[in-house]
């Protein structure tokens, strides 16, 4: 089993003006996958808050995959990427490259996403889009593989060489 955390990235949801939808969303997603979500937090769009969030629940060692839903677009406060990076010790291009892949068979404007991932210790930390729809999408592309990546950051032995029917890459 594995322990996530999921980190809402929203000045409105922080100020209690619009109730966080991504999240919990996010959260059941997860749940339902076989994940035991063991902290849910809202922080607003500022970078150094931001990243405080990342470092505090990365560096808990309780948590094993960190989601992040909003703050992924062009908007001039839209900086998780930003912070995503900056606490990151090693990226991972390929599951941000994944899900824009698969939410480009949805819609055109999926290129317009600016999400990261990367590593911090032991933690895989995953941006998702603000949307509860397209966070819903962009995490459901990827879980297949997480699991095995999560097994090897871990340093259990994993077995590299194994495919998935779900696999198209």
């Amino acid at each position: 089993m594995y322990y996530a955390a999921v980190l809402t990235v929203s000045d409105r949801s922080f100020q209690g003006e619009r109730p966080d939808t991504g999240g919990p969303l996010v959260a059941e997603t997860l749940k339902n996958a076989g994940y035991d979500v063991v902290k849910t937090a809202v922080v607003p769009d500022e970078q150094p808050l931001i990243e405080e969030a990342l470092r505090t629940i990365a560096d808990s060692g309780d948590v094993h995959l960190l989601a992040t839903t909003g703050g992924t677009g062009f908007a001039p406060r839209d900086v998780t990427p930003e912070a995503t990076i900056a606490v990151c010790d090693r990226l991972t291009p390929g599951i941000p490259e994944a899900m824009r892949y698969a939410s480009l068979q949805i819609t055109p404007r999926a290129m317009l996403s600016r999400a990261q991932a990367g590593i911090r210790g032991k933690t895989l930390i995953v941006n998702l889009p603000g949307s509860p729809k397209a966070a819903r999408e962009n995490l459901e592309a990827v879980l297949p593989a997480l699991a095995h990546g999560l097994e090897m950051l871990s340093g259990r032995p994993a077995d590299c060489a194994g495919t998935s029917s779900q696999s198209t890459l």
